[in-house]
């Protein structure tokens, strides 16, 4: 049996990941001695290793939960323990298009601001300079007839 400290050592997880994981319910197993003090055999230690893989994919506590209730109901759960882990596939891909699209639009800023530094271009990125210069960016800014209102 392994202490909170030394299943955070076995499993490269913090003290404090140990614990808030067992609080969440995600390690089934663990015991508690006479002292109700957190305890962790080798099936504890694999739950916390199987938490820290799913949390490392990015994957949310909630979820990570659901999976291991899953996973209690054993084998039968398979389908839908590959469902869950489709969908949260497929919800990371949306938030890496995203990223992408921040990074190119950060790309495009650093070209503007560059040209800045470079006496290219005025300082548009200042929102106090938009009045003198809205019109050269009117993508960014609101239409005359919402301006006025």
């Amino acid at each position: 049996m392994h202490t909170v400290k030394e299943a955070a050592l076995i499993t490269g997880l913090t003290e404090h990941a140990v614990r808030f994981y067992t609080d969440k319910g995600l390690v089934p197993s663990v015991q508690r001695d006479k002292n109700n003090i957190r305890m962790f055999d080798e099936e504890s230690i694999n739950w916390l290793l199987g938490v820290k893989c799913l949390k490392q994919s990015g994957m949310p506590i909630e979820v990570i939960k659901t999976y291991i209730d899953l996973c209690l109901e054993g084998d039968s759960s398979v389908p839908q323990r590959y469902k869950l882990i489709m969908e949260h596939k497929e919800a990371a891909r949306v938030k890496l298009e995203e990223a992408q699209r921040h990074i190119a639009h950060l790309e495009q800023k650093t070209e503007l601001y560059q040209a800045i530094l470079e006496h290219r271009s005025p300082d548009t990125t200042n929102p106090g300079n938009w009045d003198n210069i809205h019109h050269m960016h009117g993508d960014v800014f609101y239409s005359p007839s919402v301006r006025k209102a």
